[in-house]
């Protein structure tokens, strides 16, 4: 990346190549890993600030941020054009999925699935905060089909087509936030550009999907938006429009550019120019420059 190192884009980066393609991809791993069904199941889309959890922090994120104001060319309407466009492929997707749903719940021990579907936030949240970890850690989509395995109920079990329109509806609310989401960061790039420090953006989003995790795997209570509250601090924290810490950087190197010519010393065309208006002079350089109290 040419602002924020980010694991996850660079790793995809070099596979598809593009910022359009990039960002697609960004946009639509949660539905090719099956983050986003295994959410689904777990409960997140339950109540409201979980739709908005979901679509902040699964499909928006860290990684879509980092690409649209890293990588995207053009200006902020080209690029909200091109979100909107990639908008009209993952809410369809996301319908779909989300009406998928409670067939496959149908089938499964949610007890179960559930451990596993807080293990693979967890690895995502890992992965994001270092490309190093997430080179030991698993696919996402082995440890859902993991999940899967180790959770199905094949006994007595009818694969019946079950809808939940109130369920579908979730779920393409939580894509729309984040495709809403992408649009802003597009919308408000060339400010964001010079005032947004991506890397501690992307280690507080990579501790908000930790809470998330946390909450999917029962441990914290699910009606308290925790990761939302710290997405929200990140992004307070990450924001710096004054630029203080780019300035605080380069008067740092100016101070001590300084420093370093003094302790250089003189040059030698100032200490010639020096010699010669001592010669010049018919009362000794030496004694002027001397303080009056020696």
């Amino acid at each position: 990346m040419s602002v924020s190192q980010h694991p996850v884009a660079l790793r995809l980066e070099r596979q598809v190549g593009g910022a359009t393609k990039l960002l697609a991809t960004v946009m639509m791993l949660p539905l090719i890993d099956g983050i986003f069904p295994a959410l689904i199941l777990a409960g997140a889309l339950t109540y409201p600030f979980g739709i908005l959890e979901t679509g902040l922090l699964i499909f928006g994120g860290s990684a879509t941020v980092a690409v649209v104001l890293a990588e995207m060319d053009g200006s902020p309407r080209e690029r909200m054009r091109t979100i909107a466009l990639l908008g009209l492929v993952l809410l369809p997707a996301a319908a779909v999925e989300a009406a998928l749903a409670p067939t496959v719940q149908s089938l499964v021990d949610m007890a179960v699935f559930q451990r596993f579907a807080g293990l693979v936030i967890l690895t995502v949240a890992a992965k994001t905060a270092s490309a190093r970890v997430g080179e030991y850690l698993p696919r996402p989509a082995v440890i859902i089909g993991l999940g899967l395995i180790a959770s199905l109920q094949p006994t007595g079990a009818s694969v019946t087509f079950v809808t939940d329109p109130g369920l579908v509806a979730r779920g393409v609310a939580a894509a729309g936030v984040g495709v809403g989401f992408a649009m802003l960061v597009a919308a408000l790039g060339p400010v964001l550009q010079e005032s947004v420090d991506l890397d501690l953006f992307r280690f507080g989003s990579a501790v908000a999907l930790g809470m998330l995790a946390l909450s999917v795997l029962g441990l914290m209570p699910t009606e308290a938006p925790v990761a939302l509250g710290v997405l929200c601090v990140t992004a307070v924290f990450s924001f710096d429009p004054d630029g203080s810490i780019l300035g605080d950087d380069e008067s740092a190197d100016a101070e001590s550019d300084t420093e370093d010519d003094a302790d250089a010393g003189p040059t030698p065309e100032a200490a010639d120019a020096a010699d010669d208006e001592g010669r010049s002079s018919p009362f000794p350089v030496e004694e002027e420059s001397r303080a009056p109290w020696l």
